[in-house]
C-alpha cells in the first residue's frame, strides 16, 4: 500500500530544503512546494520586504496560514521556511498527516552559508556567536522531527539519494 503523506523537509536556513526538495520531487515525479516561495507569490513581495514593511508577526500568521493549506495536500515535496516548524500548529499537523526530515548540519556549515545573505531578515544583522545561539534554539525543535539527516559528509546527490530512500521505505509502506 502507498501512503499519501508529504515529505516535509525542516532545517535552518541555508540547509538546502528547496535545493534538494526540489530536485527530489523531480526523482520520484512528485509535486514540489517551498512554502518561502508561496508566500512570496501570495503577498507580491519577498520574505525580506515583508518583514521590513509588516513585521514578522504579519509574516508568521500568514506562514501559518499556507503552511497548514499545504500541509493538507497529499503526496508532496514540501520545504518549510527555517522558522516554521516553530509554529506548534504546524509542528502538530505536520507530525500528525506528514514524515518529517530535518536537514540537520554543523553551526558553522550553517553560518558560512547564511551570514552574508542579506534576503534573510531574521539573520542579518546578528553576530556569529548571536546565529550559534538562534541555531541551537532552533535545534531544540528541530529535533522532535521524525527523522534527523546528517548532511555534514554528504553532497547533494548523497542527500538526495538518501532522502529517496526514506522516501520510498518509510513512508510508502506505511
Amino acid at each position: 500500500m502507498t501512503s499519501n503523506k508529504n515529505l516535509v523537509l525542516i532545517g535552518m536556513m541555508g540547509s538546502g530544503k528547496s535545493t534538494v526538495g526540489g530536485e527530489l520531487a523531480q526523482k520520484l515525479k512528485l509535486g514540489f512546494i517551498d512554502t518561502d516561495k508561496e508566500i512570496e507569490k501570495l503577498e507580491k513581495k519577498t520574505i525580506k520586504k515583508i518583514f521590513d514593511i509588516n513585521g514578522e508577526d504579519y509574516f508568521r500568521k500568514i506562514e501559518e496560514k499556507i503552511v497548514l493549506d499545504k500541509l493538507n495536500l497529499s503526496k508532496k515535496i514540501i520545504a518549510l521556511g527555517g522558522g516554521s516548524y516553530l509554529n506548534n500548529e504546524v509542528r502538530k499537523y505536520s507530525k500528525k498527516k506528514c514524515f518529517v526530515i530535518w536537514l540537520h548540519w554543523e553551526n558553522d556549515t550553517l553560518i558560512n552559508r547564511i551570514s552574508k545573505n542579506k534576503k534573510r531578515p531574521k539573520i542579518v544583522n546578528l553576530s556569529k556567536r548571536e546565529l550559534h545561539n538562534l541555531i541551537n534554539d532552533r535545534n531544540l525543535v528541530y529535533k522532535q522531527a521524525d527523522f534527523k539527516l546528517n548532511c555534514e559528509s554528504l553532497n547533494k546527490s548523497q542527500i538526495i539519494e538518501k532522502l529517496k530512500f526514506i522516501y520510498e521505505n518509510k513512508i510508502t509502506k506505511s
